[in-house]
């Protein structure tokens, strides 16, 4: 009865609840709790100048045109005497003014100068423009805009044929789609190369998400993989696979071999790489509290084990704020508040099991944690270990975006090829890189780059050399 009783509970709240009776973030708990005054006070002071510095900052970012306005002659003259004597009075009054300007594309005809010597017989023709493809008709720049706006934006290439016709280009999907794989292809050696040094990782991220694979009359079921780190100087990696299954084989093929701790839920298709030679599994304390939050309807006693995860959350946002993360000192502070939450979990747990059904609510939510607890407590002796997997699934959202929006992929190339753009876009957005800007200039590079040093082109460390060493943009008119 008490199954029937949550399954009609849960159906209710799907079907006719409030959005806000989906299970609230953390962060919004962690505010809900009552500060004290001095911290209120402080929170109201910093509030305004942490919206004026991000303000500042993106001001300082935007591109800038100075638009001068002169004194019209019908004006240019002294309203307290009327002589026309006048002279500049400092730099002029500066005003702000924000303004779309429409991008476009053009058609660019590059003529190459040809020289011949009076002998007759020498000839010198200047170097042709540089192309992703021989003989292609279409720029870097064109094709970096086709995979951001269906990586990034999760814009369908049937919609963007339509934008770039209206634009003065004669377009079409399918010519789009062989753009998009082209540069896929142009691009897998960065790709690859990503997800080696994301496996070379200490500790690792991982998760996965369905995508629909185009069949004969129908779809059928493939999953995009997402596996991410972030390194010592604090960039994010992200890399992404995409394969026809489920099984494990995806995981062995990416992180077979190698050692570390993986942070995952309790899927056990990860299995294969944490079993007893390979990484240290690190569970996922936002599954957990997921679990006991569907079964509040049910079980209303619930509600001290999200107290009690919600007392692990307050630790680390303690950490956050003390600017100690993953450092000696924010283990220290989760072995003296963490842990002995965790010890009062555990005791609470144990009491609480033999009172609910296994295959009820509760019961499963106590079974998933119990089973779980291993996994879930290592966090506590290394600060280098998150409490949740929520940056994986994170890492999936503009996936489910596009899977919404263009629905499936129509075969297994495009979907590796799909997986191979998303991991560098992703990785893009994370370390504030410009990704149209990134394409189009490595592009270019990943054709001529020494494959040993292949590593200077990943997102993070190109962002590091752009300003020693610009690239010079095919894309800049000529004079």
């Amino acid at each position: 009865m008490t199954s029937l009783e949550s399954k009609m509970a849960a159906l209710e709240r799907r079907v006719f609840g409030r959005k806000a009776e989906k299970l609230p973030p953390v962060a919004e708990e962690l505010r809900q709790t009552a500060p004290s005054p001095q911290d209120e006070a402080a929170r109201a002071k910093a509030a305004p100048e942490k919206r004026r510095a991000r303000a500042a900052r993106k001001a300082e970012e935007a591109p800038t045109r100075e638009v001068r306005h002169a004194v019209p002659p019908e004006s240019r003259h002294c309203p307290a005497c009327g002589s026309e004597e006048l002279k500049p009075l400092g730099e002029g009054r500066r005003t702000v003014v924000y303004e779309y300007v429409p991008a476009f594309f053009e058609r660019q005809v590059h003529v190459q100068q040809v020289l011949s010597c009076a002998c007759g017989q020498g000839v010198v023709t200047a170097p042709a423009p540089p192309k992703v493809v021989d003989k292609g008709e279409y720029g870097p720049g064109f094709l970096a805009h086709v995979v951001v706006s269906k990586c990034a934006d999760a814009m369908p290439l049937h919609r963007l044929a339509q934008r770039v016709e209206r634009g003065g280009v004669p377009m079409s999907r399918s010519t789009l789609t062989d753009l998009f794989h082209q540069a896929a292809s142009v691009l897998l050696p960065l790709s690859q190369h990503l997800l080696q040094v994301i496996a070379a990782a200490e500790v690792v991220w991982a998760d996965e998400t369905p995508v629909r694979v185009l069949d004969v009359k129908k779809t059928r079921q493939g999953y995009l993989w997402t596996f991410l780190t972030q390194t010592p100087a604090g960039e994010w990696l992200l890399g992404y696979r995409f394969s026809l299954g489920r099984a494990s084989t995806t995981p062995k093929e990416v992180l077979g071999g190698t050692r570390g701790a993986l942070v995952v839920d309790a899927y056990t298709g990860y299995n294969a790489v944490t079993l007893p030679e390979g990484r240290v599994r690190v569970g996922c304390w936002a599954h957990v509290r997921r679990r006991f939050f569907e079964a509040l309807p049910t079980a209303p006693e619930a509600r001290q084990a999200l107290d009690f995860i919600l007392a692990l959350y307050r630790v680390e946002a303690l950490a956050r704020d003390a600017a100690v993360v993953r450092t000696d000192a924010h283990r220290e502070l989760r072995q003296q508040q963490s842990l002995p939450v965790l010890t009062a979990l555990r005791a609470w747990m144990d009491s609480q099991a033999p009172r609910h059904l296994p295959k009820g609510p509760m019961g499963q939510a106590l079974s998933y944690a119990l089973k779980q607890w291993d996994a879930l407590t290592r966090f506590v002796s290394d600060a280098r270990l998150p409490l949740d997997n929520n940056r994986s699934e994170a890492a999936l959202r503009k996936a489910a975006l596009g899977r919404k929006n263009f629905l499936f992929v129509g075969h297994e190339a495009a979907g590796e090829n799909l997986a191979g753009l998303y991991a560098l876009v992703a990785t893009c957005e994370a370390n504030q890189v410009n990704p149209e800007e990134y394409l189009a200039d490595v592009l270019l590079r990943v054709q001529t780059h020494p494959h040993s040093r292949i590593g200077e082109l990943l997102p993070h460390e190109w962002r590091l050399r752009r300003t020693a060493d610009p690239p010079e943009s095919p894309l800049q008119p000529s004079p």
